[in-house]
């Protein structure tokens, strides 16, 4: 018959199990106060090792501009092509598919871009209105509707270019509108636009940078 362990717990046990509690209580403080301002910062590299998915490694401006172009190719599809028996005035689809633009690159095109982000914020400088507000929408399809002109511009010089190889005097449309075309002019103009901005800002900040 074994005999019970009455010894009382000394002075160094009882410190000891204190210091113990106090670690997982300030650890468990820690977890649950845990932020973006308190965290310490995580290379890419070792976050990419809890990612799943295939390990392809993909250029992020290949993904950026996959996705611009999949969504303008959409629009293109669905606009043009779908509604060109019900509005045959030119100026009417474009105004329709202005506003169709718009409403898909803020609903769709850039919640799609902050949701394939490494962390928030890496790609806002492809977003052109990265903050998400409601007056976003209609900042959206007005520049929407700038890049819509710079592309049918463009398939008008298309088709005077091969107009003027084939010796003809009048315009005709040898290339039509269609999704593939369209989504790869609209992604162009809308990256060269977020190129010329970002360099602006980038002089203006350098500018401001104090000692100059």
């Amino acid at each position: 018959m074994s005999k019970k362990n009455d010894r009382a717990p000394s002075g160094k046990d009882v410190e000891k199990t204190t210091d113990y509690y106090k670690l997982k209580t300030k650890a468990v403080k820690d977890l649950v106060e845990a932020d973006e301002s308190n965290s310490p910062p995580v290379s890419d590299k070792e976050l990419r090792k809890y990612r799943s998915g295939l390990k392809l490694k993909i250029p992020d401006i290949v993904k950026v501009c996959f996705i611009k172009w999949w969504f303008a190719g959409c629009i293109c599809f669905f606009f043009f092509w779908g509604l060109s028996t019900y509005v045959p005035n030119m100026l009417d689809m474009l105004f329709i598919a202005g506003i169709g633009l718009g409403v898909s690159t803020d609903l769709l095109t850039n919640n799609v871009l902050r949701y394939f982000e490494t962390y928030p914020g890496a790609w806002a400088k492809w977003v052109n209105f990265y903050k998400k507000r409601y007056v976003t929408l209609f900042y959206n399809i007005l520049y929407s509707f700038a890049v819509l002109l710079m592309v049918f511009l463009s398939y008008g010089l298309i088709n005077l270019v091969i107009a003027r190889i084939r010796g003809l005097t009048e315009v005709l449309a040898f290339v039509g509108v269609e999704p593939i075309l369209f989504g790869l002019l609209y992604m162009g103009y809308d990256m060269l636009f977020l190129k010329i901005r970002n360099t602006f800002r980038s002089i203006v900040f350098d500018a401001r940078k104090p000692g100059r």
